[in-house]
């Protein structure tokens, strides 16, 4: 979900961190054109894509300083980004992952519990959090979390039933008042169970990545359907979107005058304004290319 965007965006070099990559991961990177992969992770990958391997060693050949670094990872990982943060483009701090469902009494049980759980268990912190105006619903996801936790293999049970501790539920009076509450979170997976579901998820304005219905499940986009699943988290998705093409490219502008006649008005604008701001040699810089003033500096030139 970052080497094949980096690649579509055109990207000369993209170099690849995991520190302890199974035979699928390698194949994966191979197939998504990588052309370097780090065999390392945390704040030591960060720090070597940012700065880079200056020659060949004995560990491996020289790595490139990379622009861009992108893509989650722990709260080492977390805090080296924003170190590096400004000698190199990021994509963002990512925090825990987080699911939210927004349901009523038309909603599976079974599978939202399923859903998640499927959060709960990425990390101790990761969040699960369930929006409903059902009483009976919200106790009927209750036990079924329950009893599908329990049935959960190791190390995985442990984790997510950590994860439930810092997650919570909400019993909101109406959908809208789900919908009030879930914008003001901005949750980085968002799931609408309800009737009406897709009406639902179009008053939705703050979140990663949206899951319409029952069917659409978050862990289908973890792993092929819809766009990048690189999403904000941390209540991010207020003021950004998920990780595309964009964040490899860049808005380069350039200015070209040929007809000097025609650009009079701007140039007369551009003295005004200057003077306006005190720029004195900002405005006697306009001045050198109108044809309608004497730029202050002949006025004011010392006699030789």
């Amino acid at each position: 979900m970052t080497a094949v965007t980096a690649k579509a965006a055109g990207c000369s070099t993209v170099v690849l961190a995991s520190p302890h990559p199974a035979p699928i991961t390698l194949a994966a990177a191979y197939i998504a054109g990588a052309d370097l992969f780090l065999r390392v992770g945390g704040a030591q990958a960060i720090a070597t894509m940012a700065y880079g391997i200056e020659k060949d060693n004995d560990h491996g050949p020289a790595i490139p300083r990379c622009d861009t670094i992108v893509g989650p990872g722990n709260k080492w990982v977390t805090a080296a980004k924003s170190i590096v943060q400004g000698y190199c483009g990021i994509d963002m701090l990512a925090g825990p992952s987080e699911v939210l469902v927004i349901c009523d009494d038309t909603a599976n049980a079974e599978v939202v519990a399923a859903d998640l759980i499927a959060q709960a268990e990425h990390d101790v912190v990761a969040r699960a959090i369930l929006l409903t105006d059902s009483q009976t619903t919200l106790e009927a996801i209750e036990v079924a979390v329950g009893d599908q936790l329990a049935c959960l293999p190791e190390p995985n049970k442990s984790t997510a039933t950590e994860a439930f501790k810092l997650s919570f539920a909400v019993l909101c009076k109406d959908i809208p008042e789900c919908i009030t509450i879930s914008d003001d979170i901005a949750p980085e997976h968002l799931e609408i169970q309800t009737r009406d579901a897709m009406e639902v998820g179009k008053k939705c304005s703050n979140y990663g990545g949206l899951f319409v219905g029952e069917h659409a499940a978050e862990v289908l986009g973890d792993y092929g359907a819809g766009p990048n699943h690189t999403l904000p988290t941390g209540g991010t998705g207020r003021y950004t979107g998920g990780l595309s093409v964009f964040n490899f490219l860049r808005i380069r502008t350039w200015m070209r005058i040929d007809d000097q006649k025609a650009s009079q008005e701007m140039v007369d604008d551009s003295i005004i304004m200057a003077r306006l701001e005190g720029l004195e040699g900002h405005a006697r810089a306009a001045e050198a290319r109108s044809t309608t003033v004497e730029p202050a500096y002949k006025k004011n030139a010392p006699s030789k």
